[in-house]
């Protein structure tokens, strides 16, 4: 008898208990996109659709033992990080992904949330930098975050490009700067590659609020589909079509009382099935 199996993506992320961001919106994503979703959970920020009141730590060998138990049983066709907000965690995630070089790795550096709030530790920056983002096959930090990361200010496109070349610099293999919050009619997002290759993408504004988890959801999407074994440029393609579909789906959609989540199931895809070699 024929045996299949599922694309497979593990996120390593944070909660969000009102299920639009985090380790909620990556699983939405990843099965509305027709993968299996698996999970580690790194942090427990308390928040909702207004922000985040509080952020309780996991402890590092309960993340630990979270991803050798996965992997040793689920091994993941592609795997996103999001938050990894210490440096203990950096080192353990670090420490797991050296260990299956073949698997891509979507990171989403989440430093900063849609609503202003910082996540992150100031001394695990350089921690990431060093340990994280050479173990990534594509980084996609916000406006905020990659100007973290590049130490400038981002306020036009030219500035995007400037501060790609910068991130590249240090040590990733990709790098997607998302423009969201550029205060412009038209959204462009530049991915940056090895050897100088620049790709722009642009998508009309959406004027909604409900843009919760956007983020989560894009690097999750473009996750999902390295996993389906398409190349990292139709990925990001592909990703940020769904992410435009999923935002523009929930536009008029009251939930929360401020920044509402994206309609992730418009368009549910059947889990896909590959015929196991």
């Amino acid at each position: 008898m024929k045996k299949f199996k599922y694309p497979s993506v593990l996120t390593v992320a944070g909660f969000d208990g009102s299920g639009g961001a985090g380790i909620q919106g990556d699983m939405k994503a990843i099965s509305a996109l027709g993968c299996f979703a698996t999970s580690v959970l790194t942090a427990l920020p308390v928040q909702n659709t207004c922000g985040v009141k509080t952020i309780h730590s996991i402890p590092t060998q309960i993340v630990d033992l979270q991803l050798a138990t996965i992997l040793e049983d689920i091994l993941p066709d592609a795997i996103k990080i999001g938050m990894v907000h210490h440096t203990e965690l950096v080192e353990t995630i670090s420490a797991a992904l050296k260990k299956h070089p073949h698997i891509p790795v979507v990171f989403d550096p989440v430093m900063i949330a849609t609503s202003g709030d910082r996540l992150i530790e100031e001394s695990t920056i350089q921690s990431i930098i060093t340990s994280l983002f050479p173990l990534s096959s594509l980084i996609t930090p916000n406006l905020d975050e990659a100007s973290l990361l590049a130490g400038m200010k981002i306020e036009t496109v030219d500035d995007m490009h400037r501060a790609g070349a910068k991130i590249l610099g240090l040590g990733c293999k990709a790098v997607l700067i998302k423009g969201g919050h550029l205060n412009t009619k038209i959204l462009t997002s530049l991915l940056f590659e090895q050897q100088g290759k620049v790709h722009s993408y642009e998508s009309q504004r959406i004027h909604t609020d409900n843009v919760h988890g956007s983020g989560c959801t894009l690097s999750s999407a473009i996750a999902s589909y390295l996993a389906q074994g398409k190349s990292m440029h139709e990925s990001v393609i592909l990703g940020q079509d769904y992410v435009q579909n999923a935002i523009r789906h929930a536009a008029d959609v009251k939930t929360g009382k401020c920044n509402g989540p994206l309609n992730h199931f418009f368009n549910p895809q059947k889990l896909i099935k590959y015929e196991m070699v």
